[in-house]
């Protein structure tokens, strides 16, 4: 009878196993087509519209799924290589791929290749086949800063580790329920028969007793667990970031001291970026622009279109200026503390000038159109994943480098037609853990 109550309870403990991972599935299947949603308005929110016709760069994604000619093999798998690689399949010849590139004047989209996984593919095709996104303001709790710094804490969510975590206490509940129900049965079925009753033990006596008989079994779960574990710490490090918000998309905007709009000074005057973040191609430091530099301009220009004189006296209160006498007084002087807009993790290193000099990086690319910026803010997520992704597809800057061009021709020739030859960061050392954290 006793291996008999054993074998019972390993089949609940089963039971009770597939069924939390049966109910789980389904909270994982949502959380997928969530996680296409954040990744595409990552990488191809600026060319495609996800669920309307309009046109952007590229075409509308409404009904995407129906229009595609996939020949012999299934639509979505034709969708997957064709995102991961559309001028792999426009050089193969595939039909449908001419076609769309030849309509839309004959424009690449960018290779996603060795940045997306096969399993961010079918997220996003996930995120396109389901409904639209609702449009408008944010009803969840957030944690993202608003435009004075301060974290939003607001409406009522529900995250998936509380689903589970719940799920987890209803199936205990009912896992005692049901063995207190069957210790009385076989404790009547004893007495009928005019045999002893079981031993009254505790949850935890039983457990363990069973535990000690299926060693290997608790030691297989006991790997599984570890490995899901494992596998959720790596990805809460790889999305760890400064304040970026990944449910709203929101990354920080403070209020800055003076109202500086970026699109005035570097959208319709065309100042550049170097003139004011002076030290951005030579240290690591993009440089904070001081009063002086304000000054070089704004001792002649003393009223703006926005503010008129307001805030360019806040400048002159700053620097001690009297802009009457056009004298400096040093006693006068309240120097401006500007707020950082864009932070990195304290252990993390970043080279501004590896970047924009060595690299020849935009400073768009990981500060968006900040000509466009009335108010400067965080447009970027600037995590691990983020940066690593970049190094994956961005090609190493050879121009005018005799030795990286007969490497680069060497490379090619050596892998002709085995593998799609891209020199990127990945390949000279740019994931290496060393480089950013030491």
């Amino acid at each position: 009878m006793k291996n008999h109550i054993s074998r019972t309870t390993a089949k609940a403990l089963i039971a009770t196993i597939f069924t939390l991972f049966a109910f789980t599935s389904n909270i994982f299947a949502q959380e997928n087509a969530k996680n296409g949603e954040k990744l595409f308005k990552l990488n191809c929110a600026t060319c495609h519209k996800s669920h309307t016709d309009q046109k952007l760069t590229g075409p509308g994604l409404k009904g995407v799924f129906d229009r595609v000619q996939s020949g012999s093999m299934s639509k979505d798998e034709w969708m997957k290589k064709w995102i991961l690689n559309n001028e792999k399949m426009i050089k193969a010849g595939d039909a449908y791929a001419n076609k769309i590139f030849n309509d839309n004047g004959k424009a690449t989209m960018s290779v996603f290749e060795g940045q997306l996984t096969d399993a961010d593919v079918a997220d996003i095709m996930a995120f396109i086949k389901g409904p639209a996104p609702i449009e408008g303001p944010v009803t969840g709790t957030t944690t993202g800063p608003t435009a004075t710094g301060d974290p939003v804490d607001g409406g009522t969510k529900v995250e998936p580790l509380y689903l589970i975590l719940g799920t987890i206490v209803i199936l205990a509940i009912l896992l005692g329920a049901f063995r207190s129900v069957r210790n009385s049965m076989q404790n009547a079925a004893n007495r009928a028969e005019g045999k002893a009753e079981n031993p009254d033990l505790t949850f935890w006596q039983e457990t363990k007793e069973w535990m000690s008989g299926h060693r290997r079994l608790v030691g297989v779960f006991a790997i599984v667990i570890g490995f899901i574990g494992m596998k959720s710490c790596w990805d809460a490090c790889y999305d760890i970031g400064v304040y970026y918000d990944w449910e709203t998309q929101k990354g920080y905007k403070p209020e800055q001291p003076i109202k500086f709009s970026h699109k005035l000074h570097a959208g319709d005057n065309e100042i550049a970026c170097q003139y004011c973040h002076s030290s951005v191609e030579k240290s690591r430091h993009a440089g904070i622009p001081s009063v002086n530099i304000c000054m070089n301009c704004h001792k002649g220009i003393q009223s703006g279109p926005q503010y008129a004189e307001k805030e360019i006296n806040k400048i002159y209160n700053a620097a001690g200026f009297d802009p009457k006498t056009q004298t400096y007084d040093k006693k006068k002087e309240n120097p401006l503390t500007w707020i950082k807009v864009h932070n990195l993790p304290d252990h993390v290193y970043f080279n501004h000038s590896q970047h924009v000099v060595v690299g020849k990086i935009e400073c768009t690319t990981c500060h968006g159109d900040v000509k466009s910026m009335t108010v400067a803010e965080q447009k970027a997520p600037l995590t691990m994943k983020w940066c690593i992704e970049c190094h994956r597809k961005t090609e190493v800057a050879m121009e005018g480098n005799a030795y990286y061009d007969r490497l680069h021709k060497a490379l090619k020739e050596k892998y002709a037609g085995q593998y799609d030859v891209k020199f990127t960061v990945e390949k000279i050392g740019g994931l290496e853990c060393a480089k950013c954290h030491y």
